[in-house]
């Protein structure tokens, strides 16, 4: 979670599939990070004006930490710049009953990710409570889905890229998020398919083609399919 971009997608086919398989894991946490960034501002705006006060000093904080995660310097991100700023790891502690102080744990768990501390990471995602929202709260629990995929916790990994899909669906308007949760699935797919647990990463696969037909994915789910039924 240098500075948080989309890369173009690399062509991975060139690669064995020890090496596939770990590259999209090193930019999974990356999907969740923008999904999360497109409407966290939004949240910081809403409690910047709410009417208890701790809880507009607790945004004020937290936004300013925000610059510095937007900045890529996750460091200070997380433990403070020296100049007023006490970091993310100080909101969630000193704001522990606010809505900003349980933010500040989710940034700081993106702020650890992005620093290859997956450990910490996972402790504080842990903390966080998802919202219940479309975006933010599903993104949450993949980040921590990918996150337990680094430390090669793949039964917890699963677990929470599942449950991250379901939730997005649970909140769309017709109970299908073509947006993010296709793609939660695909990488819980991908684990039980590494794990040599083909027939579970199978119907995953197949579920995607079923069920996110207006997905961007479901244009290349087919290839997924036949690398497990093709003999």
């Amino acid at each position: 979670m240098a500075k948080v971009n989309v890369k173009n997608e690399q062509n991975v086919e060139t690669l064995n599939k020890q090496e596939a398989f770990f590259m999209k894991y090193k930019k999974a946490i990356v999907i969740a990070v923008v999904a999360i960034i497109l409407v966290v501002a939004g949240i910081i705006l809403y409690n910047n004006l709410i009417k208890q006060p701790r809880e507009a000093e607790a945004s004020t904080a937290l936004a300013k930490g925000q610059e510095l995660f937007n900045g890529g310097d996750f460091d200070k991100a997380l433990n403070g710049d020296k100049a007023g700023f006490g970091g993310f790891l100080k909101v969630a502690s000193d704001y522990s009953s606010t809505k900003a102080g349980n933010l500040a744990h989710l940034y700081a768990g993106l702020s650890y990710a992005n620093l290859g501390k997956w450990n910490e990471a996972i402790e504080q995602l842990e903390k966080y409570s998802p919202a219940s929202d479309q975006m933010v709260g599903p993104a949450s629990v993949a980040a921590l889905g990918n996150a337990y995929a680094h430390v090669n916790n793949f039964e917890k990994a699963v677990a929470n890229l599942k449950k991250a899909a379901k939730m997005a669906d649970e909140k769309a308007a017709d109970g299908i998020n073509n947006s993010i949760a296709p793609t939660f699935l695909l990488q819980a797919a991908e684990i039980l398919e590494k794990q040599g647990k083909k027939d579970e990463a199978l119907a995953i696969y197949q579920d995607i083609k079923k069920k996110y037909v207006s997905a961007p994915i479901s244009q290349e789910i087919d290839k997924y399919i036949e690398r497990l039924t093709v003999k």
